[in-house]
């Protein structure tokens, strides 16, 4: 074959040397190429991290044993030798920023994998990278230095000293905790693909909010950071509370604070995970036992007096009282308990429903709103009960209905229990003892801005965390931040990424709610929920990639089909495909990762 010269930058020859030419034949392989290069730069060092990245191409040649003529390599190919691993700044959701070293040429996947085992972060298929929001600077404003945590040679703090390192940083700018959905980077490419430079910022975030075996002596790490992101989405107002809630999340947060200053995360103790692991192994077991033997005994049901309201009906009545039945997940209302042996007035099936608190603790207001799936749209419905044992009893069995469970699943008890003690936080109860304007507490940090311009700090907001600090003061740090994450996960709003989307047929924008375990359409006018469709209906989806539309198949021959407007339809596709992927974990794998599965779901024409 005849020779032809190709050119070749070392990244290790500095940015002002000319590139390499190397003689070469199209059957040379890219490991020969490599040895070549390197015996030409005449540079003694470790070159087994390094690798041939194609400019043009924008791809990098891992495959040492492809020859040029394979990689469809000539001689106008510009290749650059350059180090697979490189210095990244990572922002954690803590709001500190280290300095280390990730993987630019595997899938942002696999680079996130490799950063979570160096944090000691278990689940990394929870979490991934995106682009930080530029920051504005005012013409005043002078550069403040950020603390950076370099450990890109150094070993890594203890767990402790990891976890405390956001504490010496406490006014932090809420604006570095801002990211948009349209902001996350392709799982399926890698960073060097996606124009991430050395020593460039990114942001690390759970992205996926399906919290996958959580077990207290080993995530120590993975609990903290994940609670300083569900706090931050609690005080920029991300994801949607209640007055009440917001107090109880302030106290939460204060005595979080208080704690840590003298406790520990739990640390790991062998013999606790060896029982942990025991008891979930008797759960499963214990599971399904119960399964085999619920189809031959009788699925308990709720009975009692509520009263119900319809906003959208064209009526000035308020609420109005019923005999209800709550059997399997469907809800039959009739005009008395004597009259239950008859036709109901109407059965709701609350399958793939919403449900919502509107609970005023203080006000003894115990309602459940629920949205329920009609062929025209969403159906509201609210539900009031008489006090807080009724509405911790039939909300606890709206959130499994609308789930697809029934009152004989054994996750029933553990949600009432759940609802009973978040109600018993908002119980308020002055105490004379409390010092009702402790100059400690810094009421910006512990409450979102609305209710900071709402009420005055010392007056009224102090008193008011105060009291509800009564109520979790004696919560260990563990028992503090898991009670918080609890909390946020049960708001209606968690977890919820928005982006704006155009329906097929319809000639005005709205927004599309991507969960965790459904998708929601969102009237972007007035912000009302027009559908939902569960991810268990889910028969099939695919992607139009030339015309950029997102097409799905649901039980019930319903179909729908979108174009994305405020971000590229990939980012939907991995999310769908991601949260499906995070559905098939189960306990037993819970140390493996198919990450070729996960690729298949959601890495669209590239990945396949």
């Amino acid at each position: 074959m005849a020779a032809w010269d190709l050119s070749v930058t070392v990244e290790e020859l500095g940015p002002q040397a000319p590139p390499l030419k190397i003689s070469v034949t199209s059957d040379l392989h890219i490991g020969g190429v490599i040895l070549r290069v390197v015996e030409k730069s005449q540079i003694q060092r470790d070159w087994s991290d390094h690798a041939l990245w194609w400019e043009q191409k924008q791809q990098w040649l891992l495959k040492p044993s492809w020859t040029l003529d394979k990689c469809g390599i000539h001689a106008d190919a510009r290749l650059c030798l350059t180090s697979q691993h490189k210095p990244l700044r990572l922002r954690l959701p803590s709001g500190i920023t280290l300095r280390l070293r990730a993987c630019f040429s595997s899938p942002v996947f696999r680079s996130v994998t490799g950063i979570c085992r160096l944090l000691n972060i278990r689940h990394p298929e929870e979490l991934s990278l995106l682009w930080p929001v530029e920051e504005k600077k005012k013409k005043k404003e002078k550069d403040v230095e950020e603390e950076l945590y370099d450990i890109t040679r150094a070993p890594l703090p203890s767990s402790e000293q990891f976890m405390d390192a956001h504490k010496h940083n406490k006014e932090i700018q809420r604006e570095i905790f801002i990211y948009y959905t349209h902001k996350w980077l392709d799982s399926s490419r890698s960073l060097l693909q996606q124009g991430v430079k050395e020593n460039d910022k990114l942001i690390l975030r759970f992205k996926y909010y399906t919290f996958h075996d959580i077990v207290p002596q080993a995530d120590a790490v993975r609990v903290t950071q994940l609670y300083e992101q569900a706090r931050w989405a609690v005080l920029l107002e991300d994801t949607e509370c209640t007055e009440e809630e917001m107090m109880v999340f302030a106290a939460l947060q204060y005595h979080i604070g208080k704690v840590s200053l003298t406790e520990q995360f739990v640390a790991s103790c062998p013999a606790m995970e060896d029982l942990d692991s025991a008891l979930q192994c008797l759960e499963v077991k214990m599971e399904g036992e119960s399964m085999s033997t619920q189809e031959t005994m009788t699925a308990p049901e709720l009975h009692d007096y509520l009263k119900i309201f319809r906003p959208k009906r064209l009526t000035l009545k308020g609420y109005k009282q019923y005999w209800f039945t709550f059997k399997e997940t469907t809800i039959s209302y009739f005009k008395s308990k004597e009259e239950s042996c008859k036709e109901p007035i109407q059965q709701m099936s609350l399958k793939g429903c919403e449900v919502a608190p509107d609970v005023s603790v203080a006000g003894q207001k115990f309602c459940i709103r629920l949205l329920i799936p009609g062929p025209e749209g969403m159906n509201e419905v609210y539900l009031r009960c008489e006090h807080e044992q009724q509405y911790s009893r039939w909300m606890a069995a709206c959130r499994l209905a609308s789930k697809g469970k029934t009152l004989a699943d054994s996750s029933f008890s553990s949600e009432v229990q759940s609802i009973q003690s978040f109600l018993a936080m908002q119980k308020t109860t002055p105490s004379t003892n409390t010092a009702q304007t402790d100059e400690s507490i810094n009421t910006h940090s512990l409450v979102s801005p609305r209710y900071q311009k709402k009420y005055k700090p010392k007056q009224v907001l102090t008193p008011r965390i105060l009291e509800a600090y009564q109520n979790v003061a004696q919560l260990s740090l563990t028992d503090a931040v898991q009670r918080f994450l609890q909390i946020w996960q049960a708001l209606p709003d968690f977890g919820l990424a928005y982006i704006v989307v155009r329906f097929k047929g319809c000639r005005k924008d709205e927004v599309l709610g991507i969960a965790n375990n459904r998708l929601i359409r969102i009237d972007l006018s007035v912000g009302d929920v027009v559908k939902t469709w569960r991810y268990n209906t889910m028969r099939q989806w695919n992607v139009n990639w030339d015309i950029k539309q997102v097409a799905i198949e649901f039980d019930g021959n319903v179909n729908i089909a979108f174009s994305c407007v405020t971000a590229d339809c990939k980012i939907v596709h991995e999310y769908i495909g991601g949260y499906i992927f995070m559905s098939t974990r189960g306990r037993e794998q819970s140390n493996t990762l198919n990450e070729e599965l996960f690729h298949k779901l959601t890495g669209g024409h590239e990945a396949l």
